[in-house]
């Protein structure tokens, strides 16, 4: 039988969202391929800094650490081959077990996540998350300047979600947009007791609570989960409700009532955090480790 990832937790991200390179990107946007390609080789031996991503993939790796592989990252990027050597060697020196990569020279590479069965694509490249999102795979931009604090919490993944356009579809979000507060809580309490259709960060957090439940007592790592949203009651109980349908549990919510994110999310500590407006990402961003999701009505316009 062939080498299959159909049981695994797939990730999917860019060399920029898991290693430091601005300065390098930067590079490449003033002076080209060619640059950038010599830039990268002259410190081929010299180990790329930790980019927004790479507490999250550190810990989601912990779930290999009985040795079952549970979790598979794979980088997929725009870098040249010869620049994806250091990325390899880079991730070797930082301790993290990567095995495959697609390196596409400047083309988009989402089109493979499709035959790696990605659960999660990472990029700093606005246009291929938009890409991706429309073919159908949880993806995010990641805020370059996030706050990353790679020690944080080192006995718990944590990861945070909006709800509407993230977890949920924006359904509820385009009554807002179009008519304002007052019709959109009225539109959430008449159908309180209907689930919300799905968004599309669903799937990953239906994988990452199947993760939890196969690690079980075999690591020593545990996933804690936050829904951090705009809503506040009555609105809070379609989204409580729509968890329960789905089976889903999670461990914290927060009805914020359009409070800023950021202070909240400081409090809660995550490895990353999905949020589909730019403005919640900027205030998280100065928090913790944040991806936009380009999805649902807000990113229309």
């Amino acid at each position: 039988m062939g080498v299959t990832l159909d049981d695994k937790l797939v990730v999917a991200l860019s060399s920029r969202a898991l290693f430091d390179f601005e300065e390098e990107n930067r590079l490449f946007d003033e002076q080209g391929d060619a640059a950038y390609t010599r830039l990268q080789l002259q410190r081929l031996d010299q180990p790329a800094r930790a980019g927004v991503a790479f507490p999250l993939v550190r810990k989601l790796l912990a779930f290999n650490g009985d040795g079952q592989h549970r979790v598979e990252v794979v980088i997929l990027s725009r870098n040249d081959p010869v620049s994806g050597l250091r990325v390899f060697r880079s991730a070797k020196a930082a301790g993290l077990q990567l095995e495959r990569g697609v390196f596409t020279r400047g083309q988009p590479p989402w089109h493979y996540l499709k035959p790696l069965g990605a659960q999660l694509f990472l990029s700093a490249h606005a246009e291929d998350v938009g890409a991706a999102l429309n073919a159908g795979f949880p993806a995010a931009r990641v805020f370059s300047s996030s706050v990353v604090e790679a020690d944080r919490h080192p006995g718990e993944l944590r990861i945070a979600f909006d709800g509407d356009a993230v977890l949920f579809s924006d359904e509820a979000e385009r009554v807002f947009q179009a008519n304002g507060l007052d019709a959109f809580q009225n539109h959430e309490r008449t159908h309180a007791a209907r689930p919300l259709p799905a968004g599309p960060f669903k799937p990953l957090l239906v994988a990452l609570q199947r993760l939890q439940a196969a690690a079980a007592e075999a690591v020593p790592i545990r996933l804690r989960t936050a829904l951090v949203t705009a809503r506040s009651a009555p609105a809070h109980e379609r989204a409580i409700r729509t968890l329960m349908d789905w089976g889903i549990a999670i461990d914290e919510a927060m009805f914020l009532g359009g409070l800023s994110k950021g202070p909240f999310l400081r409090e809660f500590g995550p490895d990353f955090f999905f949020d589909d407006q730019i403005t919640h990402c900027e205030s998280a961003a100065l928090a913790a480790p944040t991806g936009h999701v380009a999805a649902g009505v807000t990113n229309l316009r």
